[in-house]
């Protein structure tokens, strides 16, 4: 079975929660982003590694803002269900930028990443990482992959979500919209390609934002079945995800 779930940010206390404890043998937990339990190499977090990697689980994340790339990035990179992880440590995996996955009969497109928003008040390769921003090659090799794949996958796993889901969010708050380039490429996506439901995190809600889109933060929950894809309008400038190579 297939779980997802948002923001860990190295909370220890998530490791007790109930969802996490019903996870078995076989399972997989994606989570959307900011893992967090990857980022200042402290015994604590040695420990929660070798926790993670020792359990008859996997668990794999993208990342996002709150995660040491430095660190991520020095994993052996190896193929994992069709495609390139970063084995940090036996069952804890980083699902890479642009891959897609076959896991229990499902397809899972996976992009990892953001940009934050008090990035001027942090240090860089000490609470920062520049390459938390997907480069444009980045984002043109997943739209490749994309278009190899016919343009239609099951899932779609993001930190950030596509650029009007996440303005409605952030609008319904009461908050200034705030997108970004990032953002726009996921909308791109979004309307380029067959998908039955997307998940991401980032905005810390657990919330159902439109018939296929999900927002996961403290929750555990497993991936819906999946629909029938309906195809949606393509956009009038491209004729698939790979109007990025233009960009």
């Amino acid at each position: 079975m297939v779980y997802v779930t948002g923001d860990m940010h190295g909370d220890l206390e998530r490791l007790y929660s109930k969802g996490f404890r019903r996870l078995k043998s076989g399972d997989v937990l994606i989570v959307c982003g900011d893992f967090g339990y990857i980022f200042n190499g402290d015994k604590t977090e040695k420990q929660v590694i070798e926790y993670l990697a020792s359990r008859r689980f996997v668990t794999a994340f993208v990342e996002g803002t709150h995660d040491n790339l430095n660190t991520i990035n020095r994993g052996r990179v190896t193929y994992w269900h069709g495609g390139m992880v970063h084995r940090i440590k036996g069952n804890l995996i980083h699902l890479m930028r642009g891959q897609i996955f076959e896991i229990d009969g499902h397809s899972f497109f996976t992009f990892g990443g953001g940009e934050s928003t008090d990035k001027d008040m942090r240090v860089e390769s000490g609470n920062w990482w520049r390459e938390e921003e997907p480069s444009p090659a980045e984002m043109a090799a997943g739209a490749r992959r994309l278009d190899e794949a016919g343009c239609k996958v099951d899932y779609i796993i993001t930190h950030e979500p596509p650029s009007l889901v996440k303005s409605a969010m952030l609008l319904r708050r009461g908050y200034a919209d705030r997108v970004n380039k990032l953002n726009g490429y996921f909308e791109e996506i979004g309307r380029s390609c067959d998908f039955s439901h997307w998940y991401f995190g980032s905005l810390h809600e657990d919330r159902v934002i439109t018939e296929r889109h999900t927002c996961v933060f403290r929750e555990v929950i497993p991936v819906s079945p999946p629909a029938a894809p309906k195809r949606p309008k393509k956009s009038k400038t491209a004729d698939s995800a790979m109007f990025v190579l233009d960009a």
